[in-house]
């Protein structure tokens, strides 16, 4: 496929490292110089041109922008009846990019996280969901989302990921006070998180590590009776209601 992209940021170029090698003919905006020089250096079915050029030689544009930077972007830009638009961008749903893109088709809303760059990602999408499945399957999983509404929920709780990130950083300190070799104790309970999820689902999970006495029991409980639980579902619905 012939795909474009306006915006070349940490995500948009995750995205197309996860893309590059394909068969496909990707264009990326040369704006972001460093970035996408990069790029073009790195993969020979890459390369980088001014907006224009980008839409112009592009089936399908994928909108990797600030969605308070777009319109001043877009704005001077020619799109075709042809192309179909696929945007990055939070906060913006398929009405605007619509707008933001006509003549072209808004065809979905995308929200991929840096691991499509290697490959068995989630990736959360309102849409025609099956175009997205058909470019970035199937090495990696497509989550079709109702609507915004859904969209929004869903962002909101996969900011999960930075406060478990932390915890496993924190618990990796202190394990790594106490072991000869710290990046191996980083690397062991990275490893046991992510196949322990990967493989169970969290209730049965919990129930499974719910041995009386035991190490994962006393600390859950630990951190329960400390509040952790109810913090959490206060800044989940921090995040919801659009309060700093």
């Amino acid at each position: 496929m012939r795909l474009g992209f306006l915006g070349c940021g940490a995500i948009a170029s995750a995205v197309v490292r996860g893309l590059a090698g394909k068969g496909h003919r990707i264009t990326v905006s040369e704006r972001s110089r460093t970035r996408s020089a990069a790029l073009t250096a790195e993969f020979g079915d890459v390369t980088a041109a001014a907006n224009q050029a980008v839409a112009d030689a592009s089936d399908v544009v994928f909108l990797g922008l600030m969605a308070e930077a777009a319109e001043g972007i877009l704005s001077g830009l020619v799109f075709r009846e042809d192309q179909q638009v696929i945007s990055f961008m939070a906060g913006a749903g398929l009405a605007r990019v619509a707008e933001l893109a006509a003549p072209a088709r808004a065809a979905a809303v995308m929200m991929p996280f840096p691991g499509i760059a290697q490959g068995g990602s989630p990736i959360m999408a309102l849409g025609d969901t099956g175009l997205v499945a058909r470019i970035f399957g199937p090495s990696n999983t497509v989550f079709a989302l109702r609507d915004e509404a859904e969209l929004d929920a869903y962002l909101c709780a996969q900011a999960v990921l930075s406060p478990v990130a932390r915890m496993v950083n924190d618990a990796a300190g202190w394990l790594g006070g106490r072991v000869e070799d710290r990046q191996q104790g980083e690397a062991f309970l990275r490893m046991l998180i992510t196949s322990s999820l990967q493989q169970t689902a969290c209730t049965d999970l919990i129930e499974a590590l719910n041995t009386p006495g035991g190490y994962n029991q006393r600390l859950r409980l630990h951190m329960e009776d400390a509040g952790m639980g109810r913090d959490f579902v206060a800044g989940l619905d921090m995040l919801e209601g659009g309060k700093p």
